[in-house]
C-alpha cells in the first residue's frame, strides 16, 4: 500500500496564531507547534512500495497554521478542535471577560480567582503566577498507534522532535481540583484575543481560549481569560514562582 502524508494549509478563518513563543496549536487534524514570524509550508510527499521513485513538492504560505493528513487518519473532531468563529461565539454568548494581568492578580488576592495555566508542565513549572494551578491543555504525544507515528513523522520534517496532542484528560482533571462555581481565569503564554480588530476580524485563537471554551461547555460559570497571557504578566514584574 503506498504511504501518502499530506501538510496543507487550511483557510485562515480558522487558524490559530499563538503568540512568540512555541505553542502547540489544535486543528481537525493534529496539534503542531509552529512560531509566530514564521511561514509555514506545504509539504507533499509519495512514497511508493514497488518503486524507488520520490515525489516532493514545497509551497510556502504566510499563515501560521498547518493540517496534517496521513493514511492513518483520526477519530472524529473534538470539541477543542470546532472552528474558531464557532468557539468564539460561544465565548461571547456566555460572557466569558479578558482582563489584563493587574486586574488578574487583584481578582485572585481580593475576589478568590484562581489562575488557571493551561500551558505544558515544564513551561509552569519554570515560572507561574503564586497560587496557580497547571492543567495542561495540550500534552506531549504519547501513544504509538499508526495515526500518531504519522503525526511524529510529519512533526520531525519541520524540526519539531516533541509534537504535542491535545490533553483527553484536560476536563477530568480540571474538575477533580475546581468546583464548577469556582472563579477562574484562564491563563496562556499569548493569551490570544476575542476583540476584532482590521486584520482579525474575529479576534486571536489561543490555549486559553480554547480551554475556557471547553469549560463553559462543561457548565463552569464564572471564567474569565488573561489577556497578554503570562508573557504580558511576566513582562509587567507581577509575582512569579518556580518549581523545583
Amino acid at each position: 500500500m503506498d504511504a501518502f502524508t499530506s501538510v496543507t494549509h487550511p483557510s485562515s478563518r480558522s487558524s490559530a496564531f499563538l503568540g512568540h513563543n512555541f505553542q502547540p496549536i489544535s486543528h481537525s487534524h493534529c496539534s503542531v507547534a509552529v512560531k509566530e514570524e514564521a511561514v509555514t509550508w506545504r509539504l507533499t510527499a509519495a512514497r511508493y512500495a514497488s518503486s524507488p521513485k520520490r515525489r516532493r513538492s514545497l509551497t510556502y504560505f504566510p499563515a501560521p497554521r498547518l493540517a496534517i493528513r496521513g493514511a492513518a487518519t483520526k477519530p472524529s473532531k473534538s470539541p477543542a478542535e470546532e472552528d474558531w468563529s464557532i468557539k468564539r461565539a460561544k465565548l461571547v454568548e456566555k460572557r466569558v471577560r479578558s482582563v489584563d494581568p493587574k486586574e488578574a492578580l487583584r481578582l485572585q488576592n481580593e475576589n478568590s480567582f484562581v489562575i488557571l495555566d493551561v500551558r505544558p508542565e515544564a513551561e509552569f513549572n519554570e515560572a507561574h503566577p503564586p497560587g496557580a494551578i497547571n492543567v495542561e491543555i495540550y500534552r506531549l504525544i504519547k501513544e504509538w498507534t499508526a495515526w500518531d507515528i504519522a503525526r511524529r513523522a510529519a512533526f520531525a520534517f519541520f524540526g519539531i522532535f516533541q509534537g504535542t496532542e491535545e490533553n483527553p484528560n484536560f476536563l477530568q482533571t480540571v474538575e477533580s481540583k475546581l468546583d464548577k462555581d469556582a472563579k477562574i481565569i484562564v491563563a496562556c503564554s499569548s493569551g490570544g484575543t476575542m476583540k476584532p480588530s482590521q486584520n482579525l476580524p474575529e479576534g486571536q485563537q489561543s490555549r486559553s481560549l480554547i480551554a475556557a471554551y471547553l469549560l463553559v461547555l462543561k457548565g463552569y460559570t464564572k471564567v474569565y481569560h488573561l489577556d497578554g497571557g503570562l508573557y504580558a504578566w511576566f513582562k509587567e514584574g507581577l509575582p512569579a514562582v518556580s518549581k523545583e
